[in-house]
């Protein structure tokens, strides 16, 4: 079985994250997205928001698992049988910082990185964008998977 590692924050999940976890399972038997936890950064929404909705836009894709992990994303593919990560990427600034953790990641575990180029009627959706646009009361509506609650 062909597994995948998709990690993130995603604070939030956005519909360009939908997009690549819907392509990746294209050429993975399974992907596990991994939300990761950041101490040192301040979150919009919860982990445990995040995580159920993640869950709910996947909830009838059951080669999809979404957890959550703290470390190392080297040991949390390992732990989860994955020998890939699958990233998404939307510019040339995104590639050159993809590219180095990529290097890094197979460096230290064998475990190399699929980038999967951002659909270009995403390419400018960051969840800082929804962020920034949710902090400001205007409707994120477009930018996150139908499935996913938008009354945040």
């Amino acid at each position: 079985m062909k597994i995948a590692i998709f990690p993130g924050s995603f604070d939030p999940f956005t519909i360009g994250h939908y997009d690549i976890v819907k392509r990746a399972l294209t050429l993975f038997d399974k992907i596990v997205i991994g939300i990761g936890q950041n101490q040192a950064k301040q979150s919009t929404f919860s982990l445990t928001e995040r995580l159920e909705r993640i869950e709910k836009a996947f909830a009838d894709e059951s080669r999809v698992v979404v957890t959550t992990y703290d470390g190392l994303t080297v040991d949390f593919a390992r732990e989860h049988g994955a020998r890939h990560i699958v990233r998404g990427v939307r510019s040339t600034i995104d590639f050159e910082y993809e590219r180095s953790i990529a290097e890094a990641n197979r460096q230290l575990s064998g475990i190399e990185t699929v980038l999967l180029y951002t659909r270009p009627e995403y390419g400018h959706i960051s969840s800082s964008l929804v962020r920034d646009l949710h902090a400001h009361g205007r409707d994120i509506t477009n930018y996150l998977p139908e499935l996913i609650d938008t009354e945040l």
